[in-house]
């Protein structure tokens, strides 16, 4: 009987050390498939000081640039899935790059395991003063005029802000010229000193840089304006109806981490986007929180795949 109560007593005892473990027991790397100064990296930092904070240890954000976030997605892909790397990944890498790349090094469905939606928000078509147009009319004008001469950047190849102008060149008929860069940041960098003409841009990148009036702000790649520029017109009513783009952030991990892990992350992750002061950051930068289930994320990853697939086919859009 005293043996008994003793394997009891042991046995509570090591699952209260257990549960007052440090989580995940080791530093953590949180990559980011793109540049400083875009969105996927402001929305990582908020996120990343908090959890830091909540979790009583270190959490880095890395910055892992190149192939439109495809770089990082991979690493994290093969990385070693004990819970101390995450991915604050893309729609592009996601679900847009496979229907682009003929050799995926990843599979998005095996090889990575969701946690939770982070953020969506709409993208912005911005441009530099030099062009001369007020309105996405004058610049849907000006392009017909001059067909091929005007660039548009973006974070890269099968990103948020390629797949909106692409989808936009489609619908207005028009030759513009697509720019990919590792990032948003550097593409507004770009942007600001007249290298290019306009960008498909993130509220983060782009939006504190049109208050101020050095590019502006022409219209809203998303079914309705942004609460962070609402005097933006949707590119849907300024005279493309039907027209909507709209870019997503989300957390996975790699496909071999435990479920019980997964569980943990997607707890700490959705506390976190649910904590008051860090909704009004990602608000001030244009980003809607939207934490839910691992299961919620996959589902809305399947569908969006099938989505972007289509418009990929129809815009005929390629990895060149």
């Amino acid at each position: 009987m005293k043996k008994i109560l003793w394997i009891a007593f042991a046995t509570l005892l090591v699952g209260s050390a257990a549960a007052q473990a440090p989580f995940p027991g080791r530093p953590v790397s949180m990559l980011v498939g793109f540049a400083p100064g875009g969105g996927t990296d402001t929305a990582s930092r908020i996120i990343a000081k908090k959890l830091a904070e909540n979790l009583g240890q270190s959490v880095s954000v890395e910055n892992r640039p190149g192939a439109g976030g495809n770089v990082a997605t991979e690493m994290v892909a093969r990385a070693v899935p004990d819970g101390s790397v995450i991915l604050l990944a893309s729609v592009g890498s996601l679900t847009v790059t496979p229907h682009l790349v003929a050799k995926m090094p990843y599979d998005p469905f095996k090889d990575l395991a969701p946690i939770t939606m982070a953020v969506v928000f709409p993208n912005y078509l911005v441009v530099h003063p030099s062009l001369g147009v007020n309105t996405l009319a004058e610049f849907v004008k000006l392009a017909a005029a001059k067909p091929g001469t005007i660039s548009y950047g973006s974070s890269g190849i099968g990103g948020a802000g390629h797949l909106a102008g692409e989808l936009f060149r489609m619908m207005a008929k028009i030759d513009i010229v697509h720019v990919p860069y590792k990032g948003g940041g550097p593409a507004v960098t770009d942007l600001l000193g007249g290298q290019i003409g306009a960008v498909f841009a993130t509220p983060a990148s782009a939006g504190a840089q049109v208050k101020a009036g050095k590019i502006r702000g022409l219209a809203v790649t998303g079914a309705a304006r942004s609460p962070s520029m609402p005097e933006v017109p949707t590119i849907a009513e300024s005279g493309y109806p039907g027209y909507e783009a709209t870019n997503w952030y989300a957390y996975v991990a790699p496909a071999k981490t435990p479920r019980d892990v997964i569980a943990r992350w997607n707890l700490e992750l959705v506390k976190v986007l649910n904590s008051p002061d860090i909704r009004e950051q990602l608000h001030h930068h244009g980003f809607e929180p939207q934490p839910g289930s691992p299961e919620a994320l996959t589902k809305y990853m399947e569908r969006e795949y099938a989505t972007w697939g289509r418009v990929v086919k129809e815009a005929k859009i390629t990895a060149n």
